[in-house]
């Protein structure tokens, strides 16, 4: 089974469910026990923050990636696997993008949304064929779907858009496409 790289993008807050924090403790978990490396944000803060501690005390490996502007605000400590410092936000997100063979989303917010859109524009126009996860837990994103059927719908994408995401609505079902990609 190939070793891979996941690429986590995810909310700096806690959202407003004890279940966000939850599940993102989770995924971190699940990630080291699958053997995958996380590749996040390096923040220490919101279900950023507990999909890395999670990782790091299962004893995973993970790479942060943070511009310098936010070291001081989202802290940026916990990362004893390494830790890259960029200059800007679009630099952090291809940094994480480059050092990952799947991307994963997690609830969050406008950030989340501009990076997963971002890695989702890069497909579209076949810069990259990485597969990209949604983890709905709680249903969080199914008014993002709803919004990709709607574009799709009225023909501002093509159906293919909507078969280029991978939506799980457990961590479960998230390893079980982990396994998948790692056994092709």
């Amino acid at each position: 089974m190939a070793r891979l790289s996941v690429c986590v993008f995810c909310g700096a807050r806690p959202g407003a469910q004890p279940a966000y924090a939850a599940m993102a403790d989770a995924t971190g978990r699940m990630l080291a026990e699958f053997g995958a490396r996380l590749v996040y944000g390096a923040g220490d803060m919101g279900i950023m923050g507990a999909v890395s501690a999670a990782a790091q005390e299962a004893g995973g490996e993970t790479l942060g990636v943070i511009p310098g502007h936010l070291v001081p605000r989202e802290r940026g400590g916990r990362v004893p696997h390494g830790q890259l410092v960029t200059e800007t936000m679009h630099e952090r997100k291809k940094v994480m993008f480059m050092n990952s063979d799947v991307t994963l989303l997690l609830p969050g917010g406008a950030g989340s949304l501009d990076e997963v859109f971002e890695v989702l524009t890069w497909r579209q126009i076949g810069l990259h064929d990485k597969p990209i996860v949604i983890l709905n837990g709680l249903g969080f994103w199914t008014p993002l779907l709803d919004l990709v059927d709607h574009v799709i719908a009225e023909g501002f994408a093509d159906a293919s858009l909507r078969d280029m995401l991978t939506v799980c609505d457990d961590v479960e079902a998230v390893k079980t496409t982990l396994e998948r990609l790692a056994s092709s």
